[in-house]
């Protein structure tokens, strides 16, 4: 699946605009302000019909508009595609594919995968184990989409796991119960076994690509469940012996919803120990290290849209960055003040969006040359 356009009216700053994606690297080049972090945000609702930068959608809407409207082109072996989603405060979202309505972008098997770099998503690194493991789970769903199930199988029978602890005290069976307990024993262990899976074929794409970008001192990246169980029955056994300051809080402390996915060089995590450059390295390595291989699973690599990225590297690790994009396969977006940021590689696959004034999207030429 290939983008090859986004269409917006009444989107944020837009009123009306359209721009063309390249084929590889597309630079999105403007002074601040002039919209470049609103075009990919675009990008990103017309693909999964929700925004990666707020829950409110009503803030996408443009200063005294009613209704936003995102429109995303795109073809694949089979012919052309159109993905769009309409907003208007107050009322469902209108998402269609290809002309007929549909109720979740996300759910259909043909759409563009898509993953996002913005600088506000440093907490991914530096923020609670609770955003690394719904980014995990993320990820385990864009490998194997069917995988899916198995989170949402072991939230379910946690929430009735809980529920059941709530009313013990009030006379409910412990029989009822240990029946409970298997059952999320069952779907903890098929999910453990989904994040290790993924993390592991992960690790040594990010290895590779974490010290092509100057994060160097070994990193790694792997996943750290709360259990060690290897069997239904061990797990069921480690619920048992936590049952007591279960019942004493009225929920289960214990299970894969207490993981974590760890990102370290030289052997001391990101998250604590790292400088905001170095957590932006590794972020960046995440996210490149899972395009490449969900690139291996899917019929093609996750468009990938880097908002504000060059600013913070140096010339080496800008031209290294460039070199993973282009080697990878697949589409990139770069916003950038400065189309001097981005090296240009002569017979490359390098298209550049100026945003002007009034916000209208200007298609160009690259600059001729290498820098």
């Amino acid at each position: 699946m290939r983008v090859l356009s986004v269409s917006v009216r009444d989107f944020r700053c837009y009123e009306a605009a359209a721009a063309p994606l390249g084929g590889g690297l597309t630079v999105i080049c403007g002074p601040n302000g002039a919209g470049k972090t609103n075009l990919l945000e675009a990008l990103y609702f017309g693909c999964t019909g929700r925004s990666c930068r707020t829950v409110n959608d009503r803030e996408v809407l443009r200063f005294g508009s009613r209704t936003a409207r995102v429109v995303v082109a795109a073809e694949d072996d089979v012919g052309p595609h159109e993905f769009s989603v309409g907003f208007t405060p107050g009322e469902a979202k209108r998402m269609t594919h290809d002309g007929a309505p549909v109720e979740r972008l996300v759910d259909l098997p043909s759409r563009p995968l898509v993953s996002v770099f913005l600088p506000e998503r440093l907490d991914l690194v530096r923020g609670v184990p609770a955003l690394r493991r719904a980014h995990l789970d993320q990820y385990v769903a864009a490998l194997w989409p069917a995988r899916a199930a198995n989170r949402s199988a072991y939230a379910q029978t946690l929430a009735q796991r809980n529920a059941l602890l709530a009313r013990l005290d009030h006379g409910g069976s412990r029989a009822t119960l240990d029946a409970w307990d298997e059952r999320l024993a069952a779907a903890a262990l098929a999910l453990m076994e989904d994040r290790a899976q993924a993390s592991s074929e992960l690790a040594v794409a990010f290895a590779e690509i974490a010290a092509a970008l100057g994060l160097e001192a070994d990193p790694e990246v792997f996943y750290r469940p709360r259990s060690q169980a290897g069997s239904i029955e061990e797990f069921q056994a480690e619920l048992r012996q936590r049952l007591s300051s279960d019942l004493e809080r009225g929920f289960t402390e214990h299970g894969p919803h207490r993981d974590d996915l760890v990102l370290r060089h030289g052997g001391r995590q990101l998250r604590t120990y790292g400088s905001q450059g170095q957590q932006r390295l590794g972020l960046l390595a995440l996210l490149l290290a899972e395009r490449r291989v969900i690139s291996r699973y899917r019929a093609a690599a996750p468009l990938v849209l880097l908002d504000d990225v060059m600013s913070e590297l140096d010339r080496d690790r800008r031209h290294a960055l460039v070199k993973v994009l282009l080697n990878d396969g697949g589409q990139a977006l770069i916003t950038t003040t400065d189309e001097e940021h981005v090296p240009f590689v002569e017979g490359s696959d390098i298209a550049l969006v100026a945003v002007g004034e009034g916000s209208v999207l200007i298609p160009q030429a690259p600059a001729g040359g290498v820098r």
